[in-house]
């Protein structure tokens, strides 16, 4: 069996002759992209840098899986602002021994989750480095009174989340560890696996919120963001960016019953809380509107404060615990507890 082509035997030019076919062939080619806003909306602009080894590992990730969560890290920061997905640029660090396989996979499941979400490749860059990275830039547009910030929670507020927490890191885990999974029903194993691989940026959840809350409603009552670095992480941000404290509710958290049950409840809390990666949204908003959204894929675990503190509290036990940016992802953090799990190849 022959060796797989590399990119260096193929070169700078023949590497992008290969990628311009996931491109628009109207957009590529000059030294930027032109774009066009709808009327009357204005531009959503993100970034996410994706490092072997930290976010993606051959022993997780496939090629084509690693594209397709780098691409739904970004559109699900454009969720999280209330945009709708434009396009994206892409900036490849890459050895030189790097299988063109290996590139064209990673663009494979880009374009699928472009596909399927919205948008398109407009370009991006190429450079030589001694560690595979993935640099996206994605662009969104936004009507001005749907923009979505984390700085808008009131105190009395509802916290409203989308979906399970912690899938991510079960799957995670199962990758790393199969044989923990032999005795979980194939379809939760499955799901928690793909909850890794082919996490859902939460579209589908913005477009549902405003359905629901009709043409009437804006954003100004609304504070919002992703749970990509922990549900914890999530709810501390907004209200340290808002300027109020937070009550969650333990039983009201949102733990797959299922992972409950194979790890025990106090672990499902820790990968519900701290576990990262699950790319759902976190919003607090007035009540009557989080009640209208309940039982729809969305669920309140609790309701902001005028206190500074953030606390999640068990009634069962009758007790509280301190929330604390500690314990979830930083990229800057000692690599151990969860940290070395998030990034472990």
């Amino acid at each position: 069996m022959s060796n797989p082509q590399t990119i260096a035997e193929l070169g700078e030019l023949g590497l992008l002759e290969r990628l311009f076919r996931f491109c628009p062939g109207d957009v590529v080619g000059d030294d930027g992209a032109v774009v066009n806003l709808p009327p009357g909306q204005r531009l959503v602009v993100t970034t996410d840098v994706l490092v072997d080894g930290v976010h993606f590992s051959d022993r997780t990730t496939d090629p084509a899986d690693a594209g397709w969560r780098a691409v739904a890290a970004n559109l699900s920061d454009l969720a999280a602002m209330g945009a709708t997905p434009t396009g994206i640029t892409v900036g490849l660090s890459l050895p030189g021994h790097t299988s063109l396989a290996w590139v064209e996979g990673l663009y494979q499941g880009m374009a699928a989750c472009l596909s399927r979400w919205g948008g398109v490749v407009l370009g991006g860059d190429l450079c030589r480095a001694d560690t595979r990275s993935v640099a996206i830039t994605a662009l969104g547009s936004v009507l001005p009174q749907r923009a979505l910030y984390r700085h808008r929670a009131q105190p009395g507020q509802a916290i409203v989340v989308t979906g399970y927490h912690g899938l991510s890191r079960a799957g995670l885990e199962l990758l790393l560890h199969p044989d923990r999974g032999l005795h979980i029903a194939p379809a939760d194993r499955d799901r928690w696996v793909a909850a890794h691989q082919r996490p859902r940026p939460r579209l589908d959840a913005i477009a549902a919120l405003w359905q629901e809350l009709g043409a009437a409603a804006e954003a100004g009552a609304i504070a919002a963001m992703d749970s990509s670095d922990g549900l914890a992480n999530a709810v501390l941000h907004l209200c340290q960016a808002s300027g109020v404290g937070a009550i969650l509710t333990e039983a009201a958290l949102p733990i797959d019953p299922a992972l409950a049950d194979w790890v025990g409840r106090p672990q499902a809390i820790d990968w519900c809380l701290y576990g990262g990666e699950d790319f759902e949204l976190v919003l607090c908003l007035p009540w009557a509107q989080a009640e209208r959204l309940q039982g729809q894929g969305w669920a309140i675990v609790g309701q902001t404060t005028a206190s500074s503190a953030v606390e999640l509290r068990s009634e069962e036990l009758a007790a509280s615990t301190l929330l604390s940016f500690s314990q979830g992802f930083q990229h800057f953090a000692a690599r151990s507890g969860t940290q070395a799990q998030r990034s472990q190849p």
